[in-house]
């Protein structure tokens, strides 16, 4: 028998949400690092940039967003990223300049999906 999970938070249900100009494909209860948000630890996120939402034979598109969908997410605090190497260089001319430089991030931690 087929087992129906509502849009409110199953398991097997996901969405693809934009935060920061990025596009992330998201379930409940999984962490991910998105561009800096500036929200302290702890705190609720709410992100109402909802592309997509699927999962369990259940699919809503949106166009380009779902009206009224959300994805509940907390702030689990900021971290750096790895560090990148800028190296420019200019042959002939003994130019040479290298600089590094870390990305802050803020990791999430998403609660729930709810279908607007």
């Amino acid at each position: 028998m087929l087992e129906f999970l509502p849009l409110y938070g199953g398991d097997k249900i996901y969405a693809i949400i934009e935060i920061g100009g990025k596009q992330y494909k998201v379930a409940p209860k999984q962490t991910i690092e998105v561009e800096r948000l500036g929200v302290p630890e702890g705190d609720v996120v709410e992100v109402d940039r909802v592309l997509f939402i699927g999962g369990d034979g259940n699919t809503v598109v949106g166009n380009p967003t779902i009206k009224g969908a959300r994805v509940m997410a907390t702030s689990l605090g900021e971290a750096k990223g790895e560090k990148i190497i800028v190296f420019k260089y200019k042959p002939k001319v003994r130019y040479r300049n290298k600089r590094g430089h870390r990305q802050i991030h803020t990791k999430i931690l998403i609660n729930q999906i709810i279908e607007g």
